[in-house]
């Protein structure tokens, strides 16, 4: 499984690079704090797995990476994505790391 940090999701952001981010969290949690990417919960993945896109990098991210590492293993071994890479330590590690003004829930 592929992992990005957060470190290079801000130089991705920074550079003006061409990514899709997608937080699986639930909705009270994207409501609460979140990184302005794609809300997709992650029970919500296999139907809407289509608004995922196949010909750019993307990025998955949840509270601490785990969700997040499980939907990038269902995405790449079920549905064939190999562009998707996981936020390691996820907006927790965002806010600690890059953005500490940020409030988690």
């Amino acid at each position: 499984m592929q992992e990005i940090t957060v470190q290079e999701l801000k130089q991705w952001q920074d550079e003006g690079r061409t990514f899709q981010l997608v937080d699986v969290r639930e909705e009270h949690e994207y409501e609460t704090c979140n990184l302005n990417g794609l809300l997709i919960p992650m029970g919500d993945i296999m139907m809407r797995h289509e608004e995922i896109k196949k010909d750019i990098p993307v990025v998955i991210h949840c509270r601490s990476g785990a969700r997040s590492a499980t939907i990038v293993q269902l995405l790449e071994k079920q549905l064939g994505y190999t562009n998707v890479s996981n936020l390691k330590g996820g907006i927790l590690a965002w806010i600690k790391e890059i953005d500490p003004t940020l409030t988690s829930y």
